[in-house]
């Protein structure tokens, strides 16, 4: 029978050379059922849950949004019932369950990754998400932030926060691109994160930039000349750190 893991909170179930770098606390089916929205989950995508636990994101991925999903998690026990619980929800041909550390473990596919560890575990794991996952991927985590990386949304729910984040594409440096009518334009830009800065410049003289949005490999900017209030706007798409397209409006 699928067993309630909660009265397990010490992880007496696991071997005595098993460590777990956070206790199993389940999330709540609504918590769950936000994060997998607020993460635009679909048949899609291809989820990760780093830290699976009783499996219940993964299982409530697949039954409610069709999408093929894997959870990761290090105790074996848990895993065995994880995929008791994906079978007595029939939608074990939709998932898998992984017996490895979320910090080992191959997760370079993914579309959406979904995370309730700790402000710590996340802030350690942060540096392979940026790197490994592709930008566009979502991030979405129960409770806990990433330090300084700020979310591009924040949810609250009943006094529980959910943070989602898009991965960036990596583009600091200098850029060249031409506009409609042939005018050249150069950018220097620098980047944390999502968060965009840049010195712009159009045929040799320096433009203000007023916007900048950076979603996945899409950036999008807004761009003023001299003392006029007309605004040129781009769209920049990126793609294995090349600049791929440009569309100007």
């Amino acid at each position: 029978m699928f067993r309630d893991l909660v009265d397990d909170p010490d992880n007496y179930s696991l071997e005595p050379d098993t460590f777990l770098d956070v206790p199993f606390v389940p999330t709540d089916e609504g918590v769950v059922k936000a994060m997998l929205e607020l993460a635009g989950t679909g048949p899609q995508d291809l989820l990760y849950d780093l830290g699976a636990g009783d499996g219940r994101i993964v299982v409530a991925a697949a039954r409610h949004y069709n999408t093929r999903s894997i959870g990761i998690e290090i105790d074996p026990y848990r895993i065995a019932d994880a995929m008791e619980y994906a079978g007595l929800t029939r939608v074990e041909y939709l998932v898998d369950f992984i017996e490895d550390s979320i910090f080992t473990a191959d997760i370079s596919a993914a579309t959406v990754v979904t995370l309730y560890l700790l402000d710590s575990v996340n802030l350690q794991l942060r540096p392979r998400l940026l790197s490994e996952l592709r930008p566009g991927t979502r991030i979405v985590s129960h409770a806990f932030s990433m330090g300084d990386w700020k979310p591009d949304e924040l949810l609250e729910l009943s006094g529980v926060k959910i943070y989602k984040w898009v991965v960036p594409a990596q583009i600091a440096g200098t850029w060249e691109w031409e506009g409609w009518d042939g005018t050249p334009y150069r950018m220097e830009l620098r980047q944390k994160f999502q968060e965009i800065e840049a010195d712009i410049w159009k045929a040799g003289k320096a433009v203000q930039l007023k916007n900048a949005r950076l979603d996945g490999n899409r950036l999008e900017l807004d761009i003023q000349s001299g003392d006029t209030a007309h605004l040129t706007s781009f769209t920049l798409n990126f793609k294995d750190n090349e600049l791929k397209s440009v569309q100007e409006d």
